[in-house]
């Protein structure tokens, strides 16, 4: 599927290229369907790598199982990063397309994530919730960063049987 979407944007940049140097329009014409194009090409590249698999910078859901994680230790060249792969959990049921993540390294999360992968191997399904950081209270948009989430995670409950 991405090979046609990299294939569509070529024949579209030929189209434009064939159409700046051998059409009569006037330079503005030609300036905007450059800055179109160009525009283009940057929305596709982002779009292609959500299509791709890529890690998702976007926040996690406010409730998730657990699948698998990945952890990138920082060094002095490398931030570290956290790599979650999870289900988004509806009507407390788990989604059937799990997404790939990307958190910032942190020592509490590397610990936490380390305790559930424990309990995942042995079998025992985590979920995961978005709770908003405690800070000072006052005006929270005057202070970056102050609208983070911290993620919990905790064993998933036991689903309830219908009674015969």
């Amino acid at each position: 599927m991405t090979l046609a979407i990299e294939l569509g944007a070529a024949v579209l940049a030929l189209l434009c290229a064939l159409a700046l140097l051998w059409s009569h329009w006037p330079a503005w014409l030609k300036a905007a369907l450059l800055l179109g194009v160009t525009v283009f090409y940057f929305f596709a590249h982002d779009e292609v790598n959500n299509i791709a698999g890529w890690p998702s910078p976007h926040r996690l859901p406010e409730r998730f199982q657990l699948l698998a994680a990945a952890i990138e230790e920082p060094t002095q060249r490398n931030p570290g990063a956290l790599y979650l792969w999870v289900n988004a959990v509806e009507n407390g049921r788990p989604q059937a397309q799990p997404r790939a993540y990307r958190l910032p390294y942190t020592k509490d999360l590397h610990a936490l994530l380390n305790d559930s992968l424990k309990k995942v191997r042995e079998g025992v399904s985590q979920l995961g919730t978005l709770e908003p950081q405690r800070g000072r209270p006052g005006l929270s948009w005057l202070r970056p960063g102050s609208d983070e989430q911290v993620v919990k995670l905790r064993d998933m409950p036991k689903p309830q049987l219908p009674e015969k």
